[in-house]
């Protein structure tokens, strides 16, 4: 049965931090890339003033592309993986996969890789969580006596509490383990969520635990003879063993491994697969298993918002700022649409900055006592907290991050691509880059406008399985509609949101009424399909 999807259909989301694999974006030596600054240090309020260090993204996708002469469209992304309340709801679909050492599992997982045509996918692999060795263990290894074959030599604790937040959707951190060294190196890949999880290792059904969080379990069923001709060439190719010590290991570990704890395991897989990666009929019978059980997890977001929090109040948690004369004059000019490009430019970056200012007036402070000029003791206030973010909703959220800048000096800034998919209407994610370790900060998430509040969700989901809190999530933009703020501060009723105006209604088409037109589409002056980017458009669907 042919297989005729193309791998760059599918996002595989195992990088490793500092990598940089998306082919839509080009990375210089000066460690900026195509989207501008991504990371930058501290803001000024914070009371550390060390210099600038190279920060890495906590995810990095390889988006699909489908690629014409004028543009780049995106075809593909990650659907809603929560439901209106902003909970976890779609856990990702687990795919087991066991079998003996160099039976060709790895060779199995990318083949239902690269048939299963869904946007994202993780593939994660048991060698990862070998455990860290003693000194003596090191000699051991060195000298082919050590079995890392055997349960103990796993560390199933970490690999449990992994594939259980992988499971749910969060951002997780996997090691990095030296086959040369025997070791694990101080880098760890950061891995981010997925539609569908691929789990394979020799001992990946060894574990109680694990067996619970496998929706469906797979050996790979391969002669113990083309195993053992498939490990000689790894090790002594890739790993830098000796055809003596490879030999020796086997005898004395591998295969007294494999016929006492992987062999017997064969009982619990759903699916045995004999030939590994050649059988393309069993991969198929998988491939179609699993699309029926994703059918089953759709989550419809967008259409349930549209129809929730009606004839409500405006929460607590918005921050509208003051309609002054001044305001309100920006407003006339930015609305009409006889406005020039250059007119509309020119006041919506000076309303960004009064926004900007506003949002940071509700930022923690703390007292601090400083000495002046004059040798004399002022007491002042400084940020209360470890540092301040930005994050933009791509493309329109990235017109705001001037102002931020120019408020906020040398900020840190990362970028999520949200889009609406054509068919389905859903918002959908497509590509992230975020600095890492993000948890203690001030987040100011940004986007221009916000209708229904779906690609402000999203975001925000983002960041809180980035573990960032609830509470210290800044949700900026110049317009809303009142469905956006409602579904947003039901969601997520520890956000703060901040904005210059609220508008009453939205259209059949979910574009805030009266609106402020396409806001990125005036900004940049394209002429771009409304559903081409989710806050692209600056009606937010």
């Amino acid at each position: 049965m042919a297989m005729t999807t193309s791998q760059n259909d599918v996002q595989v989301q195992q990088k490793e931090e500092g990598e940089e694999d998306d082919q839509s974006m080009t990375r210089s030596d000066s460690g900026e890339d195509s989207l501008d600054g991504l990371m930058r240090p501290r803001c000024p309020l914070t009371p550390s003033l060390s210099p600038r260090k190279r920060t890495t993204s906590q995810s990095k996708t390889e988006p699909p592309l489908l690629r014409t002469n004028k543009r780049t469209i995106y075809t593909a992304g990650r659907p809603p993986w929560y439901n209106v309340t902003g909970t976890t709801f779609k856990e990702a679909f687990v795919i087991g996969l066991c079998g003996g050492s160099a039976s060709g599992k790895t060779t199995v997982a990318n083949k239902i890789i690269e048939a299963l045509d869904v946007p994202w996918v993780v593939l994660l692999s048991m060698d990862s969580f070998y455990k860290v060795l003693s000194k003596e263990e090191q000699e051991l290894a060195a000298r082919n006596e050590y079995n890392f074959d055997h349960p103990d030599a796993f560390d199933f604790e970490l690999l449990v509490t992994v594939l259980r937040k992988l499971k749910k959707g969060k951002s997780i951190k996997v090691p990095v383990y030296d086959f040369t060294t025997h070791n694990r190196r101080k880098e760890w890949k950061t891995v981010y969520g997925a539609n569908v999880v691929i789990f394979e290792g020799i001992l990946a059904f060894a574990n109680k635990e694990l067996l619970k969080l496998l929706d469906m379990k797979v050996f790979v069923d391969t002669d113990s003879d083309i195993r053992l001709v498939r490990r000689l060439k790894r090790d002594i190719t890739d790993r830098g063993r000796d055809i003596t010590g490879v030999i020796k290991q086997y005898n004395k570990f591998v295969k007294p491994a494999f016929e006492q704890y992987i062999e017997p395991t064969v009982q619990v897989a759903d699916i045995v697969v004999p030939r590994g990666g050649e059988n393309f009929v069993a991969l198929d019978l998988i491939v179609q298993h699993v699309h029926s059980q994703l059918e089953k997890r759709e989550i419809t977001v967008r259409s349930a918002l549209a129809s929730a929090h009606q004839g409500q109040p405006l929460p607590k948690t918005l921050s509208l700022m003051e309609s002054t004369p001044q305001v309100r004059g920006m407003h006339t000019i930015i609305r009409n649409k006889e406005t020039s490009r250059d007119e509309f430019i020119f006041y919506s970056k000076r309303l960004m900055r009064l926004l900007i200012e506003h949002a940071l007036s509700f930022l923690p402070l703390k007292p601090v006592s400083i000495e002046t000029p004059q040798g004399t003791v002022y007491e002042g206030k400084r940020l209360s907290g470890k540092r301040i973010t930005g994050v933009s909703i791509l493309r329109a959220g990235e017109t705001m991050e001037q102002a931020l800048m120019a408020v906020c000096k040398d900020i840190r800034l990362g970028k999520i691509l949200i889009q609406t998919n054509h068919d389905t209407g859903e918002p959908e994610l497509h590509y992230l880059r975020l600095p890492k370790d993000l948890s203690e900060d001030y987040v100011i998430l940004m986007d221009s406008t916000v209708s229904t509040g779906a690609a402000a969700l999203m975001a925000v989901r983002v960041l809180l399985d980035h573990d960032v809190q609830e509470d210290r999530i800044f949700l900026l933009s110049l317009l809303m509609a009142e469905m956006g703020v409602h579904s947003v501060a039901y969601a997520f009723p520890k956000v703060r949101i901040i904005t210059t105006a609220v508008d009453k209604n939205v259209n059949d088409e979910f574009h805030i009424i009266p609106g402020i037109g396409n806001f990125g589409d005036r900004y940049f002056g394209t002429d771009a399909p409304s559903d081409w980017y989710e806050s692209d458009d600056g009606m937010d669907y």
